[in-house]
């Protein structure tokens, strides 16, 4: 019963605990003290002898030893807890943090962010660990394997850990569906579950005395200060008025009005534009560009107005969403469900065009002969239109008419009148989303409808970023989203279907 000190270490060759034998315990603030003394027996009569620590000193081992033989035929039971792994408590935790959410106490996307962070991150790397044996090395062990994650040096020699993390996400059809490299941000929503567990651990189950995972994160530069929210603006007449004189453009973010955002529609569909049913849908709700690229043709019913975004792609292979929320369904207005439609009656005049050539990729959206477009080229074709609509309004104000610039730009009269209408200032396709959650949300939208549909972590994001640019908006609300957009026309058709000619370039 006398106190002793030990360590987590193993043996590098063995991978046998070291415990009393480590050659480190010498070194200061390396391992902890222990101590096992004689508990009743179990039932069947064998032999009992419970470990308590560890402790930072052998007079704190010895205090608590005093305490637990004076106690010992009742404190059994939280003594045969000093057993229990990580995982297994990670997993009994969560249970409890399910039954929450059917009271209210907590929400779910709370507990579905807990699970992805369980399953992925702290089973595979920490679950096999005592909680009683756990301490901060290994801990921080985990971050930095997270760091290396879908980068360059991940397939230089990867150590035993990384390889099962690289296992835990490889799940679907053994190809690796989270090709992004792991965030700061990811790793600290990770540590404050991991930190949550063993707060209980120490607080609630009686497991440990401290906690291994306070202090274990370091942030770059050794701050933990949340970068700001970066906020939209909205193009206010003001604000255009200075942009037309002096080109200044007031913030990274910034988003049109609804006039605006319909002129820019109705300049796209004049223009008879190919991807404007991808620009309507995300004018209209939002979905990232990524979704939109590897939105399957599986996952859009036209019909019963669903569309489900259970995928991306940010570079050139498809992905998860960007979280585990962003995995969601969208029932569409009927104004979308008909560009859509008008749509798919082009495609299908697309592929009989190419005949052999045509590829089918499966998705929605595809280049001219049916492959999978590329992310970038979207934003250049969005790019494009706005610079268009500028141009068009340039030659304008030098003293062309209507007819020479339509005809020395190759475009229609209609969408030369539709470009005259108002200015319109520049934003990125990202701020399309934007756009797209504001005018939800002026519009009268439900903010958690609003939420959802973006694929938003909470109702909070939503308002917090929103709310302010959306009042703005307030005085023009006076119709859901499929009537707030104003429109020159809504043709049932979505727009005219013209004869392919190749892929755009």
């Amino acid at each position: 019963m006398k106190p002793y000190r030990a360590c987590s270490c193993r043996d590098p060759r063995s991978k046998r605990l070291l415990g009393k034998k480590c050659p480190d315990l010498g070194k200061k603030g390396h391992g902890g003290w222990y101590a096992r003394y004689e508990a009743p027996r179990n039932a069947d009569g064998k032999r009992r002898q419970p470990r308590i620590g560890p402790y930072s000193t052998e007079r704190e081992c010895k205090v608590e030893l005093a305490r637990v033989l004076g106690q010992a035929g009742t404190a059994t039971k939280a003594l045969d807890e000093r057993k229990t792994t990580l995982g297994e408590y990670l997993e009994r935790r969560h249970a409890w943090r399910e039954s929450e959410v059917k009271t209210g106490a907590l929400k779910k996307t709370t507990v579905d962010s807990d699970r992805e962070a369980i399953g992925l991150y702290l089973k595979p790397g920490l679950g096999h660990f005592k909680v009683a044996d756990l301490s901060d090395q290994p801990i921080r062990d985990l971050y930095a394997a997270m760091r290396l994650l879908n980068r360059p040096e991940e397939k230089e020699q990867p150590s035993e850990l990384l390889r099962r993390l690289q296992e835990a996400r490889a799940t679907r059809d053994g190809k690796r569906i989270h090709s992004r490299p792991i965030s700061e941000s990811r790793i600290r929503r990770v540590h404050a579950v991991l930190t949550g567990a063993l707060n209980d651990a120490v607080k609630v189950s009686k497991i440990r005395t401290d906690n291994p995972a306070e202090g274990a994160l370091r942030t770059k530069k050794g701050g933990t200060k949340r970068k700001a929210r970066i906020k939209p603006l909205l193009w206010t007449p003001e604000r255009v008025e200075r942009w037309e004189q002096t080109g200044h453009v007031p913030a990274k973010v910034m988003v049109w009005t609804s006039a605006q955002c319909g002129a820019f529609l109705d300049f796209a569909e004049a223009s008879e534009e190919r991807l404007y049913p991808l620009f309507h849908l995300d004018a209209y709700w939002g979905p990232r560009r990524g979704e939109l690229v590897g939105l399957e043709t599986s996952d859009l019913s036209i019909e019963s107005r669903r569309l489900h975004v259970r995928q991306s792609q940010a570079e050139d292979e498809l992905d998860d969403t960007k979280t585990e929320s962003g995995d969601r369904q969208i029932t569409l207005d009927h104004e979308t469900a008909k560009v859509l439609k008008a749509w798919r009656k082009r495609q299908l005049e697309e592929r009989l065009h190419w005949g052999e050539a045509y590829q089918d990729s499966g998705r929605v959206f595809t280049y001219e002969d049916g492959a999978a477009l590329k992310p970038p080229y979207v934003s250049q074709r969005f790019k494009l239109l706005v610079e268009r609509y500028g141009k068009l309004r340039q030659r304008h104000s030098e003293g062309w008419t209507v007819e020479r610039i339509a005809r020395q730009h190759q475009t229609t009269l209609e969408a030369v009148h539709v470009a005259l209408t108002m200015p319109l200032p520049p934003i990125r396709f990202h701020d399309l989303r934007h756009g797209a959650a504001t005018m939800l949300i002026a519009a009268g939208v439900d903010d958690k409808l609003v939420s959802e549909a973006l694929g938003h972590a909470s109702v909070s994001f939503t308002k917090d970023v929103y709310a302010v640019v959306a009042e703005e908006l307030a005085e023009d609300a006076a119709r859901k989203i499929s009537a707030f957009i104003p429109r020159q026309k809504r043709s049932a058709a979505g727009g005219a279907i013209t004869a392919p000619s190749g892929r755009e370039s």
